[in-house]
């Protein structure tokens, strides 16, 4: 019997007939040298025994089988071999070999052509897709990140931004120096432990290439006390030769810091109110005294120049005006005729209301702007309002009848007969950190450690609506300018935009690293400033919800900011004691005023902006001239046109004068003792910069707020902290 076909190819054996008919079975010798005639004659053995296995297949008549089994016959294959000997290693094969070998192949298959060019086709087509889709992620990356950047460093980032293709990481000079230079930053060490273990843990392997290829982190054990705000010196942070500090690109943004320009209509009306009352008061005047009294519509006139950079009519939307608001602006006129002019020899007088047996409760206080109310907010939730007029407070009776008010006497017929020096509101689920009174004394705002603010309603005393949004505490309200608008400042390091006639607010703004801790507006209420414990405050427009401006340069947290009424300057204070003064214009400071010597909790411009008062822990309220040494020293003029430089030689002298009359009469002892207990704390001196025109100070007071009335008379509050023995 032979092996079957299998076997016989399997083992490579070679079969012959003998002389007897029978079959003998040899196993083929392996070649030793691996000549070509070895492999010639296995070559042939194989075709014969190709031949043999057909022959029995037909005779057997597995035709199907023995079509297969030629069809394989007749395909040539290339001997491994002869492969190995087209590609030595010294040889580089060319395309064409690989060309001809892989179509030799394909040359039985007619569909190859038509799958092997679609595909061809196919792949150049996408080719260009794929490098599309490359480039627009990357500008979506950048567009999307940017943001992030654009404070501290933006030309560059705008240049990069122009990098759309490898060859112009070549040709971009600055890209090659972020390329080949590491970038230096301080980190202190548990931040730099929680940041690396971020990184691990998430295996953010990519992230980490980066930081260690391209970033110098240095570890400080200990506080970071070189740190001002969120900007280090340049020797500390960024490549070395290249500038790291890149603010002054960031603050070049264009602003509108004039005046918002009135509706004619409105201004039509208060022009006819003034002209009718000029007309009553020089009646009156001059049948007295002889003399004309200055016209109140001049006087409008001036006030109302239109600015160049002021915001249109209409780019703040606002309520239709009412007769009450021509009222108030006769009045405000007014005042401005009556307001005092202060200066360096002339200080404002300051009034200070103390709140005695608060027990630490009291955690903020806030004056009406006509000085007849004053509010309170205390950790046990409630908020307390006094008369300073030494009216009695009268609200609501409890069987009101709706539907019987109709007007103002109706409401008042409504009112409790006998009121109360005080009244308590109470609504909020958490302690009261601020609160802000309206322009016309109807409302008040208050925040809350439980995430709300609440407007109420100071002629009923009764709670009218609650602002939910805030995701953690508010530390801080403020009635915008005109009254519709209102702004808080929270924990949960954003500011946010409200308006009355709206429970949810209208503007996020999201850009400090920290808390919020205050908030104010602009005098034309199309801006915002903010101050944060990160260490700076910022310009945001409440158009566009977006920073214009930021200040950098406190060593501690911003508790303070107040605008100037002409809002060309803003001023900040805070925990390092210090106030800095700013030109929004331009985003630099132009000084820093030092004598505080606690933290500093309110600022305020007087009504001409001469004049800035600052109200502290350190129980003193001090007066700071805010025109001597900045570019606004020499066109100090109020309103009539009368020149208030205060840097006549005159005013030298007498503010030399007063420094002199202070020392004899004992300041100079009083700061010696003062140095001397410094020294037993371990604590520096505070030096009273030359700009502080005057200290006023309380016995144990610390003051919470100070506020101008519109005749420059200076307002302080503050609640009695006894001294503690010790024990």
């Amino acid at each position: 019997m032979s092996k079957s076909p299998s076997q016989a190819a399997g083992d490579g054996v070679k079969t012959e007939p003998d002389s007897s008919g029978q079959q003998q079975s040899a196993q083929a010798p392996a070649p030793q040298n691996g000549t070509g005639n070895a492999q010639a004659a296995n070559t042939h053995s194989s075709q014969e025994l190709d031949h043999i296995v057909a022959q029995y297949l037909q005779k057997k008549g597995y035709r199907q089988t023995e079509a297969m089994l030629r069809r394989e016959a007749s395909s040539k294959t290339i001997p491994l071999s002869e492969m190995s000997s087209k590609f030595r290693p010294q040889d580089d094969p060319s395309l064409s070999d690989h060309v001809l070998f892989y179509s030799e192949a394909e040359a039985g298959n007619p569909d190859a052509y038509d799958i092997s060019y679609k595909s061809l086709r196919g792949w150049i087509e996408n080719s260009l897709d794929w490098y599309k889709k490359l480039y627009e992620q990357a500008k979506h990356f950048m567009d999307t990140y940017k943001h992030d950047h654009l404070e501290l460093h933006t030309p560059d980032v705008n240049r990069l931004a122009t990098i759309t293709d490898e060859s112009h990481i070549q040709e971009n000079e600055l890209a090659q120096i972020y390329r080949q230079n590491k970038y230096i930053m301080r980190m202190s060490s548990v931040p730099f432990e929680l940041f690396l273990n971020y990184l691990q843990d998430n295996k953010f392997m990519l992230l980490l290439r980066i930081v260690n290829q391209y970033l110098n982190i240095q570890v400080a054990h200990g506080k970071l006390r070189k740190s001002t705000g969120t900007i280090e010196s340049d020797d500390v942070i960024g490549i070395v030769g290249h500038p790291a500090q890149q603010l002054d690109a960031f603050n070049e943004q264009e602003v509108q810091l004039g005046k918002l320009q009135t509706d004619n209509a409105f201004k039509e009306e208060v022009e006819q109110a003034l002209k009718d009352e000029d007309a009553k008061i020089n009646s009156v005047d001059v049948a007295m005294t002889g003399e004309q009294p200055p016209s109140l519509l001049e006087t409008y006139k001036k006030i109302q120049q239109e600015v160049p950079d002021g915001p249109a009519f209409g780019d703040i939307p606002m309520p239709p005006y009412r007769g009450t608001d021509v009222q108030a602006e006769v009045q405000e006129i007014k005042d401005i005729q009556k307001r005092l002019a202060l200066n360096s020899t002339s200080l404002p007088s300051v009034c200070c209301y103390t709140f005695h047996n608060t027990h630490d409760s009291l955690n903020c206080l806030s004056i009406s702007e006509d000085s007849s109310l004053i509010a309170g907010g205390f950790s046990e939730s409630y908020v307390k309002i006094w008369s300073l007029k030494g009216e009695k407070l009268r609200s609501l009776k409890n069987n009101i009848t709706p539907a019987k008010v109709n007007d103002y006497a109706d409401l008042n017929a409504q009112k409790e007969r006998h009121g109360s020096s005080v009244k308590r509101l109470v609504g909020h689920s958490g302690p009261v950190y601020g609160l802000s009174f309206s322009h016309d004394n109807k409302y008040l705002l208050s925040c809350s450690e439980d995430k709300t603010a609440r407007l109420w309603n100071t002629a009923t005393f009764s709670n009218l609506v609650v602002y939910k949004g805030h995701n953690y505490p508010v530390w801080d309200v403020e009635f915008g300018p005109y009254g519709f608008y209102f702004a808080t400042a929270s924990h949960d390091r954003t500011a946010r935009l409200w308006s009355c006639d709206h429970i949810h607010p209208l503007r996020i703004f999201a850009g400090h690293l920290s808390d919020v801790d205050t908030v104010r507006f602009h005098p034309n209420s199309k801006y915002l400033v903010t101050g944060s414990s990160d260490r700076t405050s910022r310009l945001w427009d409440v158009q566009r919800g977006a920073s214009v401006r930021v200040f950098a340069g406190h060593q501690g947290s911003v508790k303070a900011v107040a605008v100037s009424p002409d809002g060309k300057l803003m001023a900040s204070a805070g925990e390092d004691k210090t106030v800095m003064l700013w030109d929004l214009g331009s985003g630099k400071r132009l000084k820093t005023m030092t004598g505080h010597t606690d933290f500093i909790y309110t600022l305020d411009f007087s009504s001409d902006g001469n004049v800035l008062v600052s109200g502290s822990a350190d129980c003193t309220v001090r007066v700071w001239d805010v025109k001597q040494d900045t570019p606004y020293a020499l066109s100090v003029q109020s309103v009539d046109g009368i020149d208030k430089n205060n840097s006549s030689s005159d005013s030298l002298s007498k503010r030399m004068k007063l420094d002199k009359d202070a020392k004899v009469n004992g300041k100079d002892k009083i700061s010696k003792k003062d140095d001397k207990k410094d020294g037993d704390d371990n604590k520096k001196s505070v030096t009273e910069s030359k700009d502080q025109l005057s200290s006023f100070a309380t016995k144990q007071t610390p003051i919470y707020t100070v506020q101008f009335t519109k005749r420059n008379l200076c307002l302080a509050a503050g609640a009695f902290t006894p001294v503690r023995a010790d024990i």
